[in-house]
């Protein structure tokens, strides 16, 4: 399957790791002209030069997506370099602490829903409106397997996925005639620098333990590639899936059904 975003524009929020970095290098290949989003700058500066490579037209900017002058800014500066957005990836998220539920921090409970729910809100909040003067768009949020299931010592993680998939579903049904599709992509395991950050604090000293008996217990024997999670997204962006928006797509490996 090749995609093509020849000529269109897409911001790309957690782009300086991970499966934000993989979306934004595979939209570039595809054509498009990519605004890189994120908090850290020397990582997001890494992508957007990386983009470059490709003879891609990119630009980053630094933001924290619980900050609505700051999700605005980014939406300011797509507009003002290219005149439209044609994509939307929500992929900025965090998962907090690992830990029980009843020994949670206050301010920690509440920075995680700010990244994974508000930042989600914001970005649609603020790239809707342009959508829908064009006629056409498409987002993708990320959410994750903990949109359907509940996951041991991430219970505010948890959460704010299952929030990320409810605001999906109902943004969907506001936007469907207004040619605007939002979908979302729920991975299961994905070999990322924060999986690696949860399965350390999950099993300090036997990481490589947890990793090995969680990949034997997928069906296919292991963990998603971002790659992998980055196709998924270009196709939901794409107009190859022209008819589906409201829904929270799985890609583990047949970990869930």
């Amino acid at each position: 399957m090749t995609f093509d975003f020849s000529g269109k524009v897409a911001i790309v929020t957690g782009a300086g790791t991970g499966i934000g970095r993989a979306a934004a290098l595979a939209l570039s290949d595809a054509g498009a002209r990519v605004l890189i989003v994120d908090l850290d700058r020397s990582a997001g500066e890494e992508t957007s030069a990386l983009v470059r490579k490709s003879a891609a037209d990119s630009v980053f900017v630094q933001a924290d997506v619980c900050r609505g002058d700051q999700v605005a800014n980014y939406v300011r500066v797509a507009l003002e370099r290219w005149g439209r957005i044609d994509v939307l990836l929500n992929n900025a998220g965090w998962q907090g602490d690992v830990c029980a539920l009843a020994d949670y921090n206050d301010e920690l409970f509440d920075r995680v829903m700010a990244i994974n729910v508000r930042g989600v809100y914001l970005g649609m909040k603020h790239v809707l409106p342009i959508m829908i003067r064009q006629g056409r768009g498409a987002i993708v949020n990320t959410g994750s397997l903990a949109s359907f299931t509940g996951t041991r010592l991430l219970a505010p993680y948890t959460a704010s996925k299952h929030a990320v998939l409810g605001l999906t579903r109902a943004t969907a049904l506001e936007v469907a005639r207004a040619g605007v599709r939002v979908n979302a992509v729920c991975p299961g395991p994905v070999d990322t620098p924060m999986l690696r950050s949860i399965e350390a604090a999950q099993a300090p000293g036997h990481d490589n333990e947890l990793r090995q008996r969680r990949s034997a217990s997928i069906p296919d024997g292991r963990y998603a590639r971002p790659e992998e999670v980055a196709n998924l997204m270009l196709y939901l962006a794409s107009d190859l899936s022209s008819h589906i928006t409201g829904q929270g797509i799985q890609i583990n490996g047949g970990s869930h059904g």
